[in-house]
């Protein structure tokens, strides 16, 4: 398997890894996209995206908060995913304020 195009390109003879054969074709997989930070703010301000929030609707928000969280590429850690997890299911915001009071006083996750 080639985990670049470089590295496909410099190899001489291609050969199937599990029976050797020589009858192998090109199969491209998944591909990884690297982004600005800059890029990954604008696709979080896109109003399409914000469009999707239904601000009634915990889940929504819950989805929202999900993609940002994967879009910064960073760990948010776990009073962050609990949020989330709760929102997702449906509670509501207040309810989680409630059953998480030292939320507020969180210190943010560690990088």
């Amino acid at each position: 398997m080639y985990r670049s195009f470089a590295a496909y390109e410099a190899a001489e003879e291609f050969t199937c890894p599990h029976c050797g054969s020589a009858d192998v074709r090109r199969r491209i997989g998944r591909v990884a996209i690297a982004k600005s930070e800059d890029s990954r703010m604008d696709s979080l301000a896109d109003e399409a995206m914000l469009s999707q929030i239904d601000e009634n609707d915990p889940r929504s928000l819950g989805k929202f908060m999900r993609q940002m969280s994967q879009e910064m590429g960073e760990e948010m850690g776990d009073d962050f995913n609990e949020v989330v997890d709760r929102l997702e299911k449906g509670q509501q915001p207040e309810e989680i304020e409630q059953a998480m009071p030292d939320l507020a006083d969180s210190p943010p996750a560690d990088n």
